[in-house]
């Protein structure tokens, strides 16, 4: 394991976890405007273990992609010494596996210990810990022990100053490097007064950095505030959540940038980092707020692409000059791929440049069909189908088996189905085999089928099985691998 400078937790101005709003344009606003640490959204373990991990070398961004393609976490070079991974967690050894996936690339691993909605509370996260400190020490025990980077965690107070002091004291035993406080109890929410004794008793208590979090209704409205909720509590550091979602540029020292450049400075990073358009539109409806009912604030909340986003606050010509860099080095990525894949090919398979476009096939038939009824004519093996998926835009190619040979497209394909499909198609060709085209005229499969639905319907009348014989299904379904699909 790589081992970088442990983070500091000791005179800090934090930017704090926030669900939906601590993505990468928010962390990276933050830090350029003076923020020393950021701690993204939380994330939970389950949904994290789900994911890869994936090198994006167009955003130059390292992303963790769920099944369904959708990036769940996203960080740079730019934030690798300063961002602590917050996650959801409830057991040990996930916690764990989840911090060991995302080590190399954050600069401290937090358990959200704090969060008082019910979708963390009801899987036992979140709030729900604070009444279960066996499981906070073996949850913070086991990530101390297991990996390198600093461990922190967030709580909330509890009904009693020394229940809470009781329960740190014991959360400071397991060698985790800083706890964040939020002085307020798991049912009472912002408009409440945050207690600000209970974080200095907690301070005076325990030796390791203790961090203030809460102060945003009742004391931070502005940079200097931020040190007087630093006295109040006696906190080693503080972490600021909405001012900061109001207003990244509350870490500024010289005092706040004006909404308008601070909001199309968050929208350069969200273009520049591909951020998801609701996710940006969530954000900066965040920073408007009274002005929402104003003629751009009705504009933000019609929007629908990042595009329309950025036309709004007049950066159209960003958006477009960001996008088509962007088109560039992906097509220079891609090229220079298609180059070593050519060099690194397997000379003895068949190579053709084809894609399955469904509308030129007839209802339910596909080139797989063909090539499987034909490999089962001429009492072949069946096509046997290895595909791969490229990191640089999770694109995938297949290599299809027959007889011995091997077939491939050389263009890259949306999914692994595709791919398949396309791989087949060249295998056809290179024989010399229909491949079920609607222009190749009658269609042998089709006239196969309708013989079959017609016995059954002679089946149904005379009151026997309606279940189709297994075996007849199998002319009409494709083999399709359950092998897991490798990264190139």
């Amino acid at each position: 394991m790589t081992v970088n400078t442990p983070l500091c937790f000791r005179g800090k101005k934090i930017l704090a976890p926030m669900v939906r709003v601590g993505t990468l344009p928010m962390r990276l606003l933050a830090l350029d405007y003076g923020a020393d640490i950021v701690y993204c959204e939380e994330l939970i373990d389950i949904k994290m273990l789900q994911c890869k991990r994936v090198i994006n070398e167009v955003l130059e961004t390292v992303d963790f992609v769920a099944p369904n393609e959708r990036v769940v976490f996203r960080t740079c070079e730019r934030e690798k010494q300063r961002v602590v991974f917050q996650m959801g967690s409830a057991d040990a050894e996930r916690a764990l596996a989840v911090a060991k996936l995302v080590e190399s690339d954050v600069a401290g691993i937090d358990i959200n210990m704090g969060c008082p909605k019910e979708y963390s509370t009801k899987a036992s996260m979140g709030a729900a810990l604070l009444s279960d400190p066996d499981k906070i020490e073996s949850i913070l025990t086991t990530l101390v022990k297991g990996i390198c980077k600093p461990v922190t965690c967030k709580i909330r107070i509890l009904p009693s100053v020394e229940d809470t002091v009781n329960l740190v004291k014991r959360i400071e035993k397991t060698g985790i490097a800083a706890i964040a406080v939020h002085g307020r109890k798991k049912e009472e929410r912002p408009q409440h007064p945050v207690h600000c004794d209970v974080i200095k008793a907690i301070s005076e208590a325990v030796s390791i950095p203790v961090i203030a979090n809460g102060g945003s209704h009742d004391f931070i409205k502005e940079y200097a505030d931020i040190e007087t909720f630093q006295k109040a509590t006696a906190a080693s550091s503080v972490m600021i959540a909405r001012a900061a979602m109001w207003n990244p540029s509350i870490f500024r020292k010289e005092g706040f940038c004006p909404l308008k450049d601070v909001m199309q400075d968050y929208i350069k990073y969200a273009v520049r980092y591909d951020n998801h358009y609701t996710n940006t539109k969530y954000c900066l409806c965040q920073m408007l707020r009274e002005q929402l009912e104003t003629t751009q604030g009705k504009k933000l909340h019609a929007a629908q692409s990042t595009q329309e986003l950025c036309e709004v606050f007049e950066m159209g010509d960003f958006y477009e000059e960001t996008t088509a860099i962007f088109e560039a080095k992906k097509t220079f990525l891609e090229t220079k791929t298609q180059d070593e894949d050519d060099q690194m090919e397997d000379p003895d398979v068949i190579r053709m440049a084809v894609r399955f476009d469904k509308r030129e096939y007839p209802p339910q038939i596909t080139p797989k069909m063909y090539l499987l009824e034909w490999c089962r004519k001429e009492k072949h093996p069946q096509p046997v189908y290895e595909t791969v998926q490229r990191p640089l835009d999770r694109l995938f190619c297949s290599v299809v088996t027959v007889a011995e040979r091997k077939y491939r497209s050389t263009l890259w394909d949306k999914s692994k189905k595709l791919a398949e499909q396309a791989a087949a198609i060249v295998c056809l060709r290179t024989l010399g085999v229909p491949e079920g085209t609607l222009c190749e005229g009658e269609n042998h499969l089709i006239n196969k089928r309708k013989r079959q639905d017609q016995e059954r319907l002679i089946s149904r009348d005379h009151g026997e099985d309606l279940a189709e014989p297994s075996h007849k299904k199998a002319n009409f379904t494709e083999e399709t691998s359950d092998m897991n699909v490798p990264k190139m």
